[in-house]
């Protein structure tokens, strides 16, 4: 990754080799910075960690010392390349394959299996997302155990998305290579069925598990979720493990909201076993396998501590005392003709709310993930108005009810043919679904109502990129950063869920680096 390096520092204060002379304040300054721009939390006990990292940073910047370099990040206003190098050095990727393998036997035996055993006959999908994936080793053991699994994997819809903020862990991830030290602790099998040796004694996975997954970078702290845009919505399972410990308590509780509403009804969350928290899960209810605990995202409403697989038959068991039937008197309403309608009805003489103000009341609703109160505000099928259908078929994407989405956005469509944006939302749920010729014939459409449309452009280059069109990727690519620039940075862009243009000018040239790579 190319990086903007400032001008090498005076070192008439450089610290001897091997050795770091950084004071309490700096350290202090450092660790606010930090926390303000990335979320990421250095307590004091910590600094010793940050200290360290930033002597890392201070060298990739072109600096002479850590302090010069603390100075310069504190006064300077920063790009998004460079907050990315920070974070690259301020979080660790130390992780292996099937880590902490209790946790893979209860997805094995329990929440995979039940998740496989309920959409074998209906929609074979399922959707996971390795928030805090660093060098891939997890999202790829997820990978490797439903490919166990699922003997007729090729006819299902499998999304596994892999996200991180450091890039260099990205950049190995998608590589897929791996030393010894990924495998310590880990089943023999896994290394001799799905990675093949390379001529440098490395181990490269393989191709068809590869493909299974998909590397992009993403902020918990700064970027919006749950988005059809990011593609972090309706999932069925998020881990999220040894991530939030990085975090303040306050940013804690903003990503956990997040995740949640990321997940479906029924869907699990799971955390390492250091940051499991009733305080800050207490939305989800709390599932005990064999000690080992997951947090379950109930139906609206439900909040109480779900019981685990053992305390189930206690439950079953219980005899519920029968209740008693009452005898309510039917209520006597005298009717008279002298009396206006409004006194014997009163609802009757209250104004229908306006439509605009029931769309406005639906959308903040759906900003807040309360999916259900949106749904139920809505009503219907939107009451054939094409942007409340088109809520409304968001509102059904964001709950894995994919096939309702679909059939609402045909009918916004319907109801209102050229407007672009309800073709590109259809694409975007086309997708989800695997229906990739579809998908890009929608988006075509869209391009074809508004050619500046850009994240229709940004959507079909990486649409041609997972088809293998690299060519035509990079051109679609290319003529969304041409109007990315008549924008402002700061911009958000229509459609976008809260995304910037400079986000995502930036999120493309990550991606033209790469093709760069693998054509070398």
């Amino acid at each position: 990754m190319t990086v903007a390096r400032p001008q090498t520092q005076d070192n008439s204060h450089a610290a001897p080799a091997g050795q770091l002379l950084i004071s309490d304040s700096q350290l202090s300054k450092l660790s606010e910075f930090v926390a303000t721009q990335m979320g990421l939390h250095f307590p004091k006990e910590r600094w010793q960690d940050l200290e360290r990292g930033i002597a890392s940073v201070a060298r990739e910047f072109g600096f002479n010392d850590a302090e010069s370099c603390i100075q310069w990040l504190i006064s300077s206003p920063l790009t998004r390349n460079q907050i990315e190098v920070l974070a690259s050095h301020l979080t660790v990727g130390e992780t292996y394959f099937f880590r902490e393998k209790k946790i893979f036997e209860i997805l094995e035996e329990h929440i995979f299996s039940e998740l496989i055993h309920s959409r074998a006959g209906t929609e074979k999908r399922l959707r996971i997302w390795s928030a805090g994936c660093a060098t891939g080793e997890e999202p790829y053991s997820i990978a490797i155990l439903l490919s166990k699994m699922i003997p007729d994997i090729r006819d299902w819809n499998i999304t596994i998305l892999a996200t991180d903020v450091n890039p260099h862990f990205l950049k190995k991830a998608s590589i897929g290579a791996y030393n010894e030290w990924s495998f310590r602790d880990t089943p023999s099998w896994v290394k001799e069925r799905y990675f093949k040796k390379t001529k440098e004694n490395r181990f490269e996975i393989l191709p068809h598990i590869k493909k299974m997954v998909t590397f992009s970078y993403h902020n918990l702290a700064e970027d919006a979720y749950p988005s059809l845009t990011n593609n972090t919505n309706a999932m069925d399972v998020i881990f999220c493990r040894n991530v939030l410990m990085y975090f303040g308590q306050d940013s804690q509780k903003k990503v956990i909201q997040n995740l949640y509403r990321c997940l479906v009804d029924g869907g699990y969350l799971i955390v390492s076993p250091s940051e499991t928290s009733h305080v800050l899960f207490s939305q989800f209810a709390v599932v005990n396998f064999h000690d080992a605990i997951f947090y379950k995202k109930q139906g609206a409403g439900i909040q109480a501590q779900w019981p685990g697989i053992r305390g189930y038959e206690e439950i079953i068991n219980q005899q519920l005392p029968a209740v008693p039937e009452l005898e309510t008197p039917e209520p006597e309403i005298e009717y008279k003709a002298e009396k206006p309608i409004s006194e014997i009805f009163p609802s009757a003489a209250e104004p229908k709310q306006p439509i605009q103000d029931i769309y406005a009341e639906a959308k903040a609703l759906y900003e807040q993930g309360r999916y259900e109160e949106a749904e139920e505000k809505i009503g219907g099928e939107g009451g054939f108005d094409a942007k409340a259908m088109e809520l409304l078929s968001r509102v059904y994407a964001n709950q894995g009810k994919l096939s309702e989405a679909v059939e609402l956005c045909e009918k916004a469509i319907a109801t209102d043919k050229l407007n672009p944006g309800s073709h590109y939302l259809l694409a975007t749920i086309l997708q989800e679904q695997g229906r990739v010729e579809e998908a890009t014939a929608s988006l075509k459409r869209a391009l074809y109502l508004d050619q500046n449309f850009v994240l229709a452009h940004f959507a079909l280059g990486n649409l041609t990129k997972q088809q293998g069109k690299f060519k035509e990727s990079v051109k679609h690519f290319e003529n969304a950063l041409f109007l990315l620039k008549k924008y402002r940075q700061e911009d958000v862009l229509i459609e976008s869920e809260g995304m910037t243009a400079g986000r995502l000018m930036e999120i493309i040239e990550a991606l033209r680096g790469r093709f760069r790579v693998a054509s070398v």
